[in-house]
């Protein structure tokens, strides 16, 4: 018999060190003694964000108020089918506090201190160590040493997540550039991502970028640890949630000089693209830290930037 799909509101609460609440079943529910986010049952015709608000209200005594849809993943227990609606909660009132006798904990990611979570959360405890604002490098625009200095200060202000997307360079130059990229922010504790080119991910130990083009005729996952892809319609989205990769850059979302003349999303056509979507997703096209928010609001995880990521602090 097909299990009826239930859908739930699970909220990230965040504070501004990036730690994030855990609660913990209590005794006498389905998997008493798992630590999972907090949140509860959307019930028929209740909005999900409704939901999440009420649930907090009544679960820990908080008021929410602001908080970013995020993603959406369907999982399979043994006892129910359910729909987790994630949303980030960043800002509430009120200390968080048990009104139904669950225990609570900070945590960060990567760095748990409990267990056993929930089965349905490792690919969100996952996506949590992704930063909110990413950088694609521009070495073919500005040349090798000028990119090199731009990265170093944007480090140095915070960055921790890359994109070396170089094709234009010669394989030698190419190489030798994201390897200093590679090692440098490897050595800040971020990530980065070669575009384009599986052996040199592999053999750098980065992260691997798949152009819309390789992700399409794609049979399989590459095998690194962090795999992203670019898209830009639903055919290509539906793709990467279907090779199971970890995030996805979709765009463009405005005009952007690296791909003129190409069709602008908008954020309503955005929003509507990535509304329930699996993964996180990274907003393209002529983005700034300042469209953060708006991003967020249409439930982005961040923003993708090329000229955006090197002339002003990111987050």
């Amino acid at each position: 018999m097909t299990q009826r799909l239930v859908d739930v509101a699970a909220a990230v609460i965040e504070r501004p060190d990036g730690s994030f609440l855990l609660a913990q079943r209590p005794p006498g529910k389905v998997y008493a003694g798992y630590w999972e986010f907090p949140g509860g049952k959307v019930e028929p015709g209740e909005p999900v964000a409704h939901a999440l608000d009420r649930e907090l209200r009544e679960e820990l005594g908080i008021e929410v108020e602001l908080s970013y849809p995020w993603i959406t993943r369907v999982f399979t227990y043994p006892h129910a089918t359910v729909r987790l609606h994630f949303y980030r909660v960043v800002c509430w009132r009120n200390d968080p506090h048990p009104h139904e006798g669950q225990a609570f904990v900070w945590q960060r990611s990567g760095h748990l201190t409990v267990s056993p979570m929930l089965p349905a959360n490792a690919p969100i405890l996952k996506a949590l160590s992704l930063p909110v604002s990413l950088g694609i490098t521009r070495a073919w625009e500005s040349g090798v040493e000028p990119a090199i200095r731009q990265f170093r200060l944007a480090v140095a202000r915070g960055l921790r997540l890359v994109q070396v997307r170089e094709n234009n360079l010669d394989a030698t130059a190419r190489r030798s550039f994201a390897t200093r990229i590679v090692r440098e922010l490897r050595d800040a504790g971020g990530l980065a991502m070669i575009n384009g080119d599986v052996q040199l991910a592999a053999s750098l130990g980065a992260g691997m970028h798949l152009p819309s083009r390789e992700l399409m005729t794609a049979s399989s996952r590459p095998d690194v640890e962090w795999c992203s892809a670019s898209c830009h319609d639903v055919a290509e989205l539906e793709k990467a949630r279907d090779l199971g990769l970890d995030f996805v850059l979709l765009g463009p979302v405005h005009a952007t000089p690296s791909h003129a003349g190409a069709t602008e999303l908008g954020w309503k056509i955005f929003a509507d693209l990535i509304r329930d979507y699996s993964l996180p997703i990274f907003a393209l096209g002529g983005m700034r830290l300042a469209d953060l928010d708006d991003a967020r609001r249409c439930g982005a995880h961040g923003v993708a930037m090329i000229r955006g990521a090197w002339e002003q602090k990111p987050i």
